[in-house]
């Protein structure tokens, strides 16, 4: 039987993907600050590996980075997409008995919410465009609708998720969770699942998606959003949460070292709608993790308690107020693989 490591994300990387805005993505109304965030979050990515973009149209990308840009450290892939987020519609990336392996999971537009035609297919485009090493395969698994940002993992087996989210209507609702759990486990190699039962973000339109609220910082400590305001929507099901994490324990049965990360202040779109902020949507690169923020007081104070989880890395800020209008943040829009998959 194959044994299947489905890396942590501080693993030794070799590349992220960004999935890059254009006219007919939803960030047409604010295209220039869209593209102005990613190229933000582009520019700090090549400090530290290379990024792979995936474009309509790739000279369009190379003049938005504009002179000066060292794009040897960037690898363009041309190919029709629907929107920017990565985390959801990349590959996912595991070793079966040492070898590199990119799973191509469903995606299906977070239950059928967005149009994902094109967006389903990027994977495995990039497999077949030699977007990776010569010696990695795919495999596309059978009608199984999993997204990067609603899975976290410690690297040691044990694998966070919410229940909110991989229960939902139009994803995997013909299966119970033990049945969600035992495709998790065979799929991932993962031998157990920490399963949120609460928390939820206004504006979050992917069902709870745990990257907005709790991360794996290493194998010994979890990030999660923290609410104190009694009078906020969020303060019941985030204490609750809060709770939970209090409670799961790890392999060794020691709890895990908490490090509670505030909650924005509220942020509204024009409508007045609140747009989901969270400091829980930060990236790990190769000994840095970039933080989003979003012009509000309590951004320092998260970039101040990520630099305490993240000794030894460099922790910077990228303003991605823009991000949160379409109701995603930096984390969402990214893809890390692992060293050796990207060259």
């Amino acid at each position: 039987m194959s044994k299947i490591l489905f890396p942590a994300e501080w693993a030794p990387q070799s590349g992220i993907q960004l999935t890059w805005p254009h006219e007919d993505t939803d960030w047409a109304p604010q295209l220039d600050e869209a593209v102005d965030c990613f190229l933000r979050i582009a520019r700090e990515i090549i400090k530290h590996e290379l990024l792979l973009i995936v474009a309509p149209d790739e000279e369009v990308v190379r003049k938005q980075f504009g002179e000066g840009t060292d794009f040897s450290r960037i690898r363009f892939r041309n190919m029709p997409t629907n929107d920017t987020w990565a985390r959801d519609h990349g590959g996912i990336s595991v070793y079966e008995d040492g070898k590199p392996l990119v799973l191509d999971f469903v995606f299906n537009g977070w239950g059928l919410k967005y149009p994902a035609n094109y967006d389903n297919l990027i994977t495995r485009q990039l497999l077949r465009s030699d977007a990776f090493a010569p010696e990695i395969d795919g495999l596309s698994l059978p009608p199984f609708v999993l997204e990067g940002g609603s899975i976290d993992t410690d690297g040691q087996g044990t694998l966070l998720t919410t229940e909110e989210c991989l229960t939902a209507v139009n994803r995997n609702d013909y299966l119970s969770r033990e049945q969600i759990e035992f495709h998790l486990k065979e799929m991932l190699g993962i031998d157990r699942v920490l399963w949120l039962e609460h928390g939820f973000l206004m504006g979050d339109d992917t069902n709870s998606h745990v990257d907005m609220l709790a991360r794996f910082c290493n194998e010994d400590s979890i990030a999660y959003v923290k609410c104190e305001e009694r009078d906020d929507p969020h303060f019941d099901q985030l204490q609750a949460m809060e709770r939970q994490l209090q409670g799961f324990t790890r392999k060794d049965g020691q709890p895990y070292r908490l490090f509670a990360l505030p909650l924005p202040a509220a942020v509204h779109d024009e409508q007045g709608y609140r747009l989901p902020a969270s400091y829980a949507n930060f990236l790990i690169l190769n000994g840095a993790v970039l933080v989003p923020t979003y012009g509000v007081p309590q951004d320092e104070a998260a970039l101040s308690i990520l630099k305490e989880a993240f000794p030894g890395r460099e922790v910077t800020g990228v303003n991605c107020r823009t991000l949160i209008r379409q109701h995603g943040s930096l984390h969402c829009v990214t893809m890390q693989y692992p060293e050796g998959f990207i060259l």
